[in-house]
């Protein structure tokens, strides 16, 4: 059965889901079988596959209400397979909190399929809402991507919290992986300093190696295109690449 890794910060603008792409792309080529869920309203994720949000019939949102079974929405896009995201998601948290056993709904929705898959990675909403913490819920483990600048690490310790709680009531085996450090300037002591700070005021990893600033990374997304595929050979392919093998070497 399939592992699956949430990726999860609240704050918007941290390479949350160039990460869920990258590594997604680097463990196909490590020959893994690789879903990826875009559990964010945003549906950035669904975007840089090279799909059109808004041309969807069926999204995660009609999985979640129980309109659609997983295996139904899936969309196989040949080296990944996406459980895509439309701007009707933003209904589902508003329809789980009704439900009983709402934190679950992503779990449930996800076990007929994982067996298809070695690897999900889930694209977590920039928010500790009930999307979040079914993407938690539903994880093995947590990776923290955080950007190299004072103010960005200021809401790690309410992401902690977080899985402080989703641990004590839906996942009490819920590890958390570390933090990869995004959009690294390698001029300057800065990130090192705040990347220390972070291990020393939560106890989390810093994994390696970081990923630099690159605007490759812009690039990406308006072609459809992860970063590997984009410029496989860049220092960002590269970092990826050695933290997907790390993350398959280490899996929990």
């Amino acid at each position: 059965m399939a592992r699956v890794l949430a990726v999860a910060n609240q704050k918007g603008g941290v390479a949350k889901t160039t990460t869920v792409h990258a590594l997604g792309a680097a463990f196909a080529e490590f020959g893994d079988r690789v879903l990826l869920v875009d559990l964010d309203p945003q549906a950035c994720l669904t975007y840089s596959l090279g799909l059109d949000p808004e041309g969807l019939s069926r999204s995660l949102h009609d999985v979640l209400i129980g309109r659609a079974d997983a295996s139904d929405v899936v969309i196989d896009l040949g080296k990944l397979t996406v459980l895509p995201a439309t701007i009707d998601l933003a209904g589902s948290e508003v329809h789980l909190l009704t439900r009983t056993g709402r934190e679950h709904a992503l779990a449930r929705a996800l076990d007929p399929i994982r067996d298809r898959f070695d690897i999900v990675l889930v694209d977590c909403p920039p928010s500790l809402g009930i999307l979040t913490i079914n993407g938690l819920t539903a994880a093995d483990e947590v990776v923290i991507p955080l950007q190299c600048e004072t103010l960005s690490h200021r809401g790690v310790g309410q992401l902690l919290e977080t899985v402080g709680d989703v641990r004590a009531y839906t996942r009490p085996d819920l590890r958390v992986r570390g933090v990869v450090a995004t959009m690294v300037d390698g001029r300057t002591r800065h990130a090192r300093e705040v990347l220390a700070d972070v291990h020393e005021r939560y106890g989390l990893d810093v994994l390696e190696p970081h990923v630099p600033k690159s605007i490759r990374f812009a690039e990406a997304p308006a072609m459809g295109r992860s970063i590997l595929e984009h410029a496989p050979n860049s220092p960002g392919a590269t970092a990826y690449r050695e933290l997907a093998r790390q993350l398959r070497l280490t899996a929990a």
